[in-house]
């Protein structure tokens, strides 16, 4: 794999997403580098998010609501409210015996799973 410079524009975007623990989207993550850098775009955002989490230093989470991102790489779960779009991480422990018997059921190697869970967080349940 060819070795990429580490370039400004990354570090800002690399650094916006370590300053946040809320999993931010794409969109979030592009107006926290903007306003640091005005000249920015969007597309430079957006590519420097896929080059870091291709290299590992950032998780890219897949939820139904927007694509967002994860500055923790430990395996881990995350619950997203269904009501108000927020994405948690949750404190439970990572559960790799599934890994193991997936893989022996399937014949499949088996690198990780990603589990988020769906609910209302108080909050919108206070609301409701």
């Amino acid at each position: 794999m060819k070795q990429l410079r580490n370039t400004r524009q990354r570090q800002l975007v690399l650094d916006a997403v370590r300053a946040r623990r809320d999993h931010p989207s794409a969109d979030q993550i592009y107006l926290d580098v903007r306003a640091v850098d005005g000249r920015i775009s969007r597309g430079t955002v957006y590519r420097n998010l896929s080059i870091l989490e291709e290299s590992g230093e950032i998780l890219h989470v897949k939820v139904p609501t927007a694509d967002r991102y994860d500055n923790r790489l430990d395996l881990h779960y995350h619950l997203l409210c269904m009501g108000c779009g927020a994405v948690k991480d949750v404190e439970l422990p990572y559960h790799q015996e599934l890994d193991r018997e997936l893989a022996e059921k399937t014949g499949y190697f088996i690198a990780r799973h990603r589990t988020v869970f769906e609910g209302f967080c108080p909050e919108c349940r206070r609301r409701k």
